[in-house]
C-alpha cells in the first residue's frame, strides 16, 4: 500500500511539473468578456497551411469571462471563435503579440461590438479598419442611391453614381497602399498587402514590399508576400 501511495504521489508530482512547464511555455494571454453569454465554448485559433488550428479553448458556463493562452514566436493574426450551437460561425480576428490582449464584446453582436486592446499591430489595425468602415458606409450610400436611380430610370444619376463608386474604390486602395508604406517597420504592412490589396497593380504591391524594413521582410507575412511576388513574376 505504501509503495502504491509513493507511486501515485510521484505521478502527481510529475503532472504538476509538466503543467507548470506548459504554463511557462506560453507568452501570450487573451483575456475576454462576452456580455450576455451563459453557455458556450471559446477557441483561440490561427490559420494553418490548409486548415484552422486550435491553440486553446475554454468552456463557458455562467461566467462571461475567459482566459486563453498560447506561445507566439512573432506577431500574427489570431481568431477568437465562439461556438454556441446555433449553426453559425462567430469569429473575431485580431493581431496578437507577446503579452496580454483584452477583448470585450457582446453575445448579440459578437464581431461588431468587439473592443480590442493589446498589441501595437492591433492598434494600427484598429486605426485602419476605422477608416475602412467610413469608406464602406459611403459605398452603401452609393449602392442605395444607385438602386433608387435605376428604379426611377435616371440614367444620368446612374452614370454619376457608377463613377463615384469607382473613385471610392480607388481611394480605398490608395489609402491601404499609403497606410502600408507609412508603417513599413510594422508587420501590418505586408499583412495589408497580402489580404487587402492582393489584386492591386503589381507596382504598388512591389513598392510596399521593397520599402519594408529587413526584420519585417523576414517576418511571417513578409516572407509570404515575397513568395507571392516571386510566384507572380515567374508566371509572367
Amino acid at each position: 500500500m505504501t509503495n502504491l501511495y509513493k507511486t501515485l504521489s510521484l505521478f502527481a508530482l510529475l503532472l504538476l511539473i509538466v503543467s507548470c512547464g506548459s504554463d511557462n511555455d506560453t507568452n501570450f494571454t487573451l483575456k475576454g468578456t462576452i456580455k450576455g453569454l451563459k453557455k458556450g465554448v471559446v477557441y483561440l485559433q490561427k490559420e494553418g497551411d490548409s486548415t484552422i488550428v486550435n491553440l486553446d479553448s475554454m468552456s463557458i458556463s455562467g461566467q462571461p469571462e475567459f482566459t486563453l493562452k498560447t506561445n507566439l514566436e512573432e506577431p500574427i493574426l489570431l481568431y477568437l471563435k465562439l461556438f454556441k450551437n446555433d449553426g453559425e460561425e462567430h469569429y473575431i480576428p485580431f493581431f496578437a503579440d507577446k503579452g496580454i490582449t483584452e477583448i470585450k464584446t457582446t453575445l448579440n453582436n459578437f464581431n461588431y461590438d468587439a473592443v480590442i486592446k493589446g498589441s501595437k499591430q492591433q492598434d494600427l489595425l484598429n486605426e485602419y479598419t476605422k477608416v475602412m468602415s467610413k469608406f464602406n458606409d459611403q459605398n452603401l450610400d452609393i449602392i442605395q442611391a444607385n438602386f433608387l436611380a435605376q428604379r426611377d430610370n435616371d440614367s444620368i444619376a446612374v452614370d454619376s453614381l457608377n463613377k463615384a463608386s469607382e473613385t471610392l474604390f480607388k481611394r480605398k486602395y490608395l489609402y491601404t497602399i499609403q497606410f502600408a508604406l507609412n508603417n513599413k517597420d510594422n508587420i501590418i504592412a505586408p499583412y495589408l498587402a497580402l489580404y487587402e490589396i492582393p489584386s492591386a497593380n503589381p507596382v504598388y504591391v512591389d513598392s510596399v514590399y521593397n520599402n519594408l524594413t529587413e526584420n519585417i521582410k523576414n517576418s511571417f507575412y513578409g516572407k509570404k508576400l515575397s513568395e507571392i511576388i516571386s510566384n507572380r513574376n515567374s508566371n509572367n
